[in-house]
Protein backbone atom coordinates (compact mmCIF):
# COMPACT_ATOMS: atom_id res chain seq x y z
CA UNK A 1 0.00 0.00 0.00
CA UNK A 2 1.61 3.42 -0.98
CA UNK A 3 1.24 6.13 0.66
CA UNK A 4 -1.29 8.16 -1.60
CA UNK A 5 -3.63 5.03 -0.89
CA UNK A 6 -3.16 5.03 2.64
CA UNK A 7 -3.98 9.52 2.37
CA UNK A 8 -6.84 8.49 0.88
CA UNK A 9 -8.27 6.13 2.88
CA UNK A 10 -7.59 8.15 6.10
CA UNK A 11 -9.29 11.66 4.35
CA UNK A 12 -12.19 8.75 3.23
CA UNK A 13 -12.33 7.81 7.07
CA UNK A 14 -12.30 11.90 8.29
CA UNK A 15 -15.24 12.50 5.02
CA UNK A 16 -18.16 9.83 6.80
CA UNK A 17 -16.86 7.84 3.01
CA UNK A 18 -15.17 4.60 5.00
CA UNK A 19 -17.06 3.30 8.44
CA UNK A 20 -14.05 2.16 10.99
CA UNK A 21 -14.55 -0.98 10.71
CA UNK A 22 -13.78 -0.46 7.08
CA UNK A 23 -10.54 1.64 7.57
CA UNK A 24 -9.56 -1.83 9.98
CA UNK A 25 -9.74 -4.01 6.98
CA UNK A 26 -7.74 -2.23 5.08
CA UNK A 27 -4.56 -1.57 7.58
CA UNK A 28 -4.76 -5.09 8.07
CA UNK A 29 -2.76 -5.46 4.88
CA UNK A 30 -0.16 -3.34 5.84
CA UNK A 31 2.62 -4.23 5.22
CA UNK A 32 1.93 -7.44 2.98
CA UNK A 33 -1.16 -9.03 1.75
CA UNK A 34 -1.48 -12.68 1.14
CA UNK A 35 -3.60 -13.90 -1.95
CA UNK A 36 -3.12 -17.38 -1.82
CA UNK A 37 -0.55 -17.93 -4.46
CA UNK A 38 1.78 -14.86 -3.21
CA UNK A 39 2.27 -12.59 -0.12
CA UNK A 40 2.23 -8.95 -1.55
CA UNK A 41 5.00 -6.66 -0.03
CA UNK A 42 2.84 -3.19 0.07
CA UNK A 43 5.62 -1.75 1.93
CA UNK A 44 8.84 -2.54 -0.45
CA UNK A 45 8.44 1.11 -1.64
CA UNK A 46 8.54 2.34 1.85
CA UNK A 47 11.24 0.94 2.98
CA UNK A 48 13.41 1.00 0.23
CA UNK A 49 12.17 3.42 -2.63
CA UNK A 50 11.18 1.24 -5.30
CA UNK A 51 8.28 -1.37 -5.14
CA UNK A 52 8.22 -5.01 -5.46
CA UNK A 53 8.86 -6.43 -9.05
CA UNK A 54 6.99 -9.18 -10.51
CA UNK A 55 9.23 -11.84 -11.37
CA UNK A 56 7.17 -13.64 -14.30
CA UNK A 57 9.13 -16.99 -14.71
CA UNK A 58 7.51 -19.82 -13.41
CA UNK A 59 4.29 -17.73 -12.85
CA UNK A 60 0.86 -18.97 -15.10
CA UNK A 61 -0.96 -16.47 -16.89
CA UNK A 62 -3.56 -16.88 -14.37
CA UNK A 63 -1.15 -16.52 -11.56
CA UNK A 64 0.24 -13.20 -12.92
CA UNK A 65 -3.71 -11.98 -13.60
CA UNK A 66 -3.91 -12.58 -10.07
CA UNK A 67 -1.28 -10.87 -8.84
CA UNK A 68 -1.37 -8.18 -11.11
CA UNK A 69 -5.01 -7.21 -10.51
CA UNK A 70 -4.36 -6.96 -6.84
CA UNK A 71 -1.74 -4.88 -7.52
CA UNK A 72 -4.18 -2.42 -9.64
CA UNK A 73 -5.85 -1.98 -6.77
CA UNK A 74 -3.05 -0.33 -4.49
CA UNK A 75 -2.01 1.73 -7.48
CA UNK A 76 1.35 2.99 -7.67
CA UNK A 77 4.40 1.80 -10.50
CA UNK A 78 3.88 -2.04 -11.28
CA UNK A 79 7.21 -3.70 -13.09
CA UNK A 80 6.93 -7.06 -14.67
CA UNK A 81 10.12 -8.83 -15.46
CA UNK A 82 11.00 -11.75 -17.96
CA UNK A 83 7.53 -11.90 -19.89
CA UNK A 84 6.53 -13.40 -22.05
CA UNK A 85 5.21 -11.52 -25.15
CA UNK A 86 2.60 -14.07 -25.48
CA UNK A 87 1.59 -13.25 -21.65
CA UNK A 88 1.81 -9.03 -22.27
CA UNK A 89 -0.57 -9.36 -25.23
CA UNK A 90 -2.98 -11.83 -22.60
CA UNK A 91 -2.19 -8.80 -19.70
CA UNK A 92 -2.36 -6.02 -21.79
CA UNK A 93 -6.30 -7.50 -23.01
CA UNK A 94 -7.29 -8.75 -19.37
CA UNK A 95 -5.94 -5.05 -17.72
CA UNK A 96 -5.12 -2.28 -20.95
CA UNK A 97 -3.04 0.86 -20.07
CA UNK A 98 0.31 -1.73 -19.61
CA UNK A 99 3.31 -0.79 -21.52
CA UNK A 100 5.61 -3.77 -22.99
CA UNK A 101 9.25 -3.22 -23.43
CA UNK A 102 10.20 -6.56 -25.93
CA UNK A 103 13.83 -6.07 -25.81
CA UNK A 104 14.03 -6.06 -21.92
CA UNK A 105 11.31 -8.81 -21.74
CA UNK A 106 9.41 -6.75 -19.51
CA UNK A 107 6.23 -4.90 -19.20
CA UNK A 108 4.97 -1.59 -16.65
CA UNK A 109 1.92 0.03 -15.36
CA UNK A 110 1.32 2.67 -14.11
CA UNK A 111 4.60 4.80 -14.95
CA UNK A 112 5.02 8.21 -14.06
CA UNK A 113 4.69 10.49 -16.95
CA UNK A 114 6.37 13.07 -14.67
CA UNK A 115 9.54 11.40 -13.67
CA UNK A 116 12.16 13.62 -13.54
CA UNK A 117 16.27 11.83 -14.54
CA UNK A 118 18.98 12.48 -12.74
CA UNK A 119 22.72 11.72 -13.29
CA UNK A 120 24.28 9.17 -15.79
CA UNK A 121 23.78 5.17 -16.40
CA UNK A 122 26.04 4.32 -18.63
CA UNK A 123 25.05 0.64 -20.14
CA UNK A 124 27.45 -1.06 -22.50
CA UNK A 125 27.13 -4.44 -23.95
CA UNK A 126 30.00 -6.50 -25.78
CA UNK A 127 27.65 -8.05 -28.53
CA UNK A 128 24.02 -7.61 -29.83
CA UNK A 129 23.61 -10.75 -28.13
CA UNK A 130 23.92 -9.29 -24.83
CA UNK A 131 21.19 -6.35 -25.41
CA UNK A 132 18.14 -8.26 -23.89
CA UNK A 133 19.77 -8.50 -20.43
CA UNK A 134 21.31 -5.14 -21.29
CA UNK A 135 17.76 -3.53 -21.91
CA UNK A 136 16.38 -4.88 -18.65
CA UNK A 137 18.86 -2.94 -16.87
CA UNK A 138 18.71 -0.14 -18.56
CA UNK A 139 14.83 0.02 -17.63
CA UNK A 140 15.14 -0.25 -14.18
CA UNK A 141 17.57 2.26 -13.41
CA UNK A 142 15.42 4.42 -15.57
CA UNK A 143 12.24 3.33 -14.02
CA UNK A 144 14.70 4.71 -10.66
CA UNK A 145 14.83 7.96 -12.17
CA UNK A 146 18.36 7.97 -13.96
CA UNK A 147 18.95 8.99 -16.87
CA UNK A 148 20.39 6.16 -19.49
CA UNK A 149 23.00 6.36 -21.98
CA UNK A 150 23.47 3.74 -24.20
CA UNK A 151 26.70 1.34 -26.00
CA UNK A 152 26.06 -1.21 -27.20
CA UNK A 153 27.98 -4.40 -29.53
CA UNK A 154 31.83 -2.79 -28.63
CA UNK A 155 33.53 -5.52 -27.19
CA UNK A 156 37.02 -6.54 -27.12
CA UNK A 157 36.97 -8.78 -29.85
CA UNK A 158 37.06 -4.89 -31.85
CA UNK A 159 38.01 -2.89 -29.25
CA UNK A 160 38.58 -0.06 -31.56
CA UNK A 161 34.99 0.63 -31.31
CA UNK A 162 35.10 1.30 -27.68
CA UNK A 163 37.68 3.10 -27.11
CA UNK A 164 36.67 5.46 -29.91
CA UNK A 165 33.65 6.57 -28.04
CA UNK A 166 35.50 6.96 -25.03
CA UNK A 167 33.52 10.38 -24.68
CA UNK A 168 30.31 8.20 -24.17
CA UNK A 169 31.99 7.60 -20.28
CA UNK A 170 32.07 11.05 -19.54
CA UNK A 171 29.92 11.96 -16.53
CA UNK A 172 28.70 8.64 -15.88
CA UNK A 173 28.05 8.09 -12.16
CA UNK A 174 28.22 4.04 -12.38
CA UNK A 175 28.43 1.51 -15.93
CA UNK A 176 26.81 -1.18 -16.41
CA UNK A 177 28.88 -3.59 -18.94
CA UNK A 178 26.73 -6.79 -19.67
CA UNK A 179 28.81 -9.54 -21.80
CA UNK A 180 28.74 -13.64 -22.95
CA UNK A 181 31.59 -15.63 -24.33
CA UNK A 182 34.87 -14.88 -21.72
CA UNK A 183 33.71 -11.89 -20.18
CA UNK A 184 36.64 -9.84 -20.64
CA UNK A 185 35.04 -6.36 -21.52
CA UNK A 186 34.22 -5.21 -17.46
CA UNK A 187 37.82 -5.71 -16.87
CA UNK A 188 38.67 -3.52 -19.81
CA UNK A 189 35.96 -0.53 -19.17
CA UNK A 190 37.34 -0.56 -15.70
CA UNK A 191 40.88 0.04 -16.36
CA UNK A 192 39.42 3.24 -18.51
CA UNK A 193 37.72 4.81 -15.78
CA UNK A 194 36.75 6.10 -12.28
CA UNK A 195 33.31 5.06 -10.96
CA UNK A 196 31.80 1.57 -10.58
CA UNK A 197 31.39 -1.23 -13.43
CA UNK A 198 28.57 -3.68 -12.59
CA UNK A 199 29.58 -6.12 -14.65
CA UNK A 200 26.92 -8.37 -16.02
CA UNK A 201 27.66 -11.81 -17.03
CA UNK A 202 25.23 -13.26 -19.62
CA UNK A 203 24.70 -16.59 -20.82
CA UNK A 204 25.50 -16.35 -24.56
CA UNK A 205 28.66 -18.39 -25.82
CA UNK A 206 29.74 -21.56 -27.21
CA UNK A 207 29.96 -24.68 -25.48
CA UNK A 208 32.63 -23.75 -23.11
CA UNK A 209 30.75 -20.78 -21.94
CA UNK A 210 29.01 -23.06 -19.59
CA UNK A 211 25.61 -20.95 -19.64
CA UNK A 212 27.49 -17.79 -18.84
CA UNK A 213 29.72 -19.60 -15.96
CA UNK A 214 32.80 -18.83 -17.90
CA UNK A 215 31.85 -15.22 -17.93
CA UNK A 216 30.66 -15.03 -14.64
CA UNK A 217 34.65 -16.10 -13.33
CA UNK A 218 36.21 -14.35 -15.56
CA UNK A 219 34.72 -10.73 -14.03
CA UNK A 220 34.57 -12.30 -10.87
CA UNK A 221 38.88 -12.87 -10.96
CA UNK A 222 39.03 -9.40 -12.83
CA UNK A 223 42.31 -7.48 -12.16
CA UNK A 224 40.51 -4.05 -12.84
CA UNK A 225 39.82 -1.96 -9.43
CA UNK A 226 36.32 -0.35 -9.39
CA UNK A 227 34.41 -4.12 -11.40
CA UNK A 228 31.71 -5.83 -9.11
CA UNK A 229 29.84 -8.78 -10.38
CA UNK A 230 26.26 -9.53 -10.22
CA UNK A 231 24.63 -13.00 -11.11
CA UNK A 232 24.62 -14.39 -14.60
CA UNK A 233 21.75 -12.21 -17.25
CA UNK A 234 20.59 -10.45 -13.86
CA UNK A 235 20.09 -7.24 -16.07
CA UNK A 236 17.13 -6.20 -12.69
CA UNK A 237 20.20 -6.33 -10.49
CA UNK A 238 22.54 -4.32 -12.02
CA UNK A 239 20.14 -1.75 -13.32
CA UNK A 240 18.82 -1.63 -9.75
CA UNK A 241 22.59 -1.37 -8.15
CA UNK A 242 23.45 1.32 -10.68
CA UNK A 243 20.25 3.34 -9.85
CA UNK A 244 21.15 3.27 -6.35
CA UNK A 245 25.15 4.28 -7.19
CA UNK A 246 23.53 7.52 -9.05
CA UNK A 247 20.97 8.74 -6.41
CA UNK A 248 24.16 9.07 -4.27
CA UNK A 249 25.32 11.69 -6.38
CA UNK A 250 22.66 14.20 -5.86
Amino acid sequence: MNNDKLLRILSEFKSGGLSQEAVLEELKKLPFEEIGIATLDHHRELRTGFPEVVFAIGKSDEQLFKIIENRLKQGGLIFITRLKEESAVKLAERFPGGKFYPEARAMTYNENPDIKYTGKVLVITAGTSDIPVAEEAALTAQLMCSNIEKLYDVGVAGIHRLLGRAEAFKDARAIIVAAGMEGALPSVVGGLVSVPVIAVPTSIGYGASFGGITALLGMLNSCANGVVVVNIDNGFGAGYTAALINRIGE
